[in-house]
C-alpha cells in the first residue's frame, strides 16, 4: 500500500464525498451533521488516515478542540470514574483532552498548567479549590475558561461542580455517631493543599465534638491514600493504644486497609468493629466486607463539570463562575454493633 503522510482535509472530504466545510463541521461540531454523514467521514478518516494538526490550527488562531484535566492522581479508583465521565461528555461536543497529574503538589500544578496552555488548549478541570497563588493569577491573566471538579463552594473564585465535603464528613459522622459509637477514631490523608481531606475532616471533628465525642491524639491515624499504608499505620494503632470501637476513614481505600489491618488482628468487621470510608468506590459493595460510605457521584460531577467548562469556552467568558452542588448520601452496607467488648491484640 502506498503510503502517503501529507493526507489534509480535502482528501477526507473526496473520500466522504462531501466539502471540505462538512468535515470540519464534523470536527468542531459533530451534534450539526448528520449521523450518516458522520459516519461516511469517520469512514473516510479511516482509509486515510488523517490526522487533525491541532498545534497548527492554534497558531493559525483556529480552535484547538482540546481541553486540559489536572488531577492529583491516577492511582485513585474515583478519580478514574471521574475523568471517564468527564472525557465522555466531552468527547460528545468534539473536544479532546490531555491529562497531566500533580502528585498533590501545587507548584507542579502550576508548571503542568503553564505547559497545557502553551499547548493552546481552550479550557482547563481542575479538582478542588487548593491552588496556589500563582495558578489563579495566571487562570485570571488569562481569561482561561476553567472549572473545578469534586468540591462545592459556594464562593468559589472559578466555577465548580462537585458535592460538599465536609457535609460528607458530618454524614458519615452521624451515622457513626448513630450506632451508639463513641470510642471513635479517624484516618486521613495530609489535609494541607488538600481541601477534599480537609474539609471531610472538620465535618467529622465538628459534628462529633457536637455529641460531645473527643477523639485523642492517638486515634487520629495519619495516612497515605493507599492500602498498603493505612494498614500499616492502623497496625501501629492497634499494637500501641486502646482499641476504638469505629474507625472513620478518609475515603474507601484508606477504610480498605484499615479493615485488613483489623482482620490481621482477629477482628470481626462489623461485628467487632465499625470501619466506614467515603466516597463510594466501584468496589465498596462487592468488596468483603462491604463498605459503608458516602457516594460522591464522581460520574454526575464528571459529566455537569464537563458541561460547564464547554458552556465558559462557547460563551460569555466575563460571567459569573458557576457554581453547581451534587448531592451527596450515606450507603450503608455493613451491619454495626454498639457498646463492644473488642479483642485485645491478637
Amino acid at each position: 500500500m502506498k503510503k502517503n503522510t501529507n493526507v489534509d482535509i480535502i482528501d477526507v472530504a473526496i473520500k466522504a464525498g462531501v466539502s471540505p466545510a462538512t468535515v470540519s463541521r464534523s470536527f468542531n461540531h459533530p451534534n450539526k451533521v448528520l449521523k450518516s454523514t458522520q459516519k461516511r467521514i469517520e469512514k473516510a478518516i479511516l482509509q486515510t488516515g488523517y490526522i487533525r494538526n491541532r498545534a497548527a490550527q492554534a497558531i493559525q488562531g483556529k480552535r484547538s478542540g482540546t481541553v486540559g484535566l489536572i488531577v492529583p492522581t491516577l492511582d485513585n479508583a474515583i478519580f478514574s470514574n471521574l475523568i471517564q465521565a468527564f472525557s465522555v461528555e466531552i468527547r460528545q461536543h468534539g473536544f479532546t483532552m490531555l491529562v497531566a497529574t500533580n502528585g498533590y503538589d501545587l507548584d507542579d500544578e502550576y508548571t503542568l498548567l503553564r505547559s497545557l496552555l502553551e499547548h493552546r488548549v481552550e479550557g482547563v478541570a481542575l479538582i478542588g479549590h487548593d491552588h496556589s497563588k500563582e495558578t489563579y493569577n495566571l487562570l485570571n491573566i488569562r481569561n482561561v475558561p476553567v472549572v473545578s471538579m469534586w468540591n462545592y463552594k459556594e464562593d468559589s473564585l472559578i466555577s465548580c461542580v462537585g458535592g460538599e465535603n465536609k457535609e460528607a464528613g458530618i454524614e458519615i459522622a452521624k451515622h457513626i455517631s448513630s450506632l451508639g459509637h463513641t470510642k471513635i477514631a479517624m484516618a486521613f490523608p495530609n489535609v494541607e493543599d488538600n481541601d477534599r481531606a480537609r474539609d471531610r475532616k472538620i465535618g467529622v471533628v465538628e459534628y462529633l465534638n457536637s455529641q460531645g465525642i473527643t477523639i485523642p491524639e492517638y486515634w487520629d491515624i495519619k495516612t497515605e491514600y493507599s492500602v498498603s499504608d493505612a494498614r500499616y499505620c492502623a497496625e501501629e494503632l492497634f499494637n500501641k493504644y486502646p482499641h476504638p470501637t469505629a474507625i472513620i476513614a478518609g475515603n474507601d481505600v484508606i477504610a480498605r486497609g484499615i479493615i485488613y489491618a483489623a482482620q490481621s488482628y482477629g477482628m470481626n468487621v462489623p461485628k467487632d468493629i465499625s470501619i466506614t470510608g467515603i466516597g463510594d468506590f466501584s468496589s465498596s459493595e462487592s468488596s468483603f466486607p462491604s463498605i459503608t460510605t458516602i457516594r460522591m457521584r464522581p460520574n454526575k460531577v464528571g459529566k455537569k463539570a464537563a458541561s460547564v467548562l464547554i458552556d465558559r469556552i462557547n460563551g460569555d467568558r466575563e460571567a459569573e463562575p458557576t457554581r453547581i452542588k451534587v448531592s451527596v448520601e450515606i450507603k450503608s452496607r455493613a451491619v454495626s454493633y454498639t457498646h463492644l467488648t473488642l479483642p485485645t491484640k491478637a
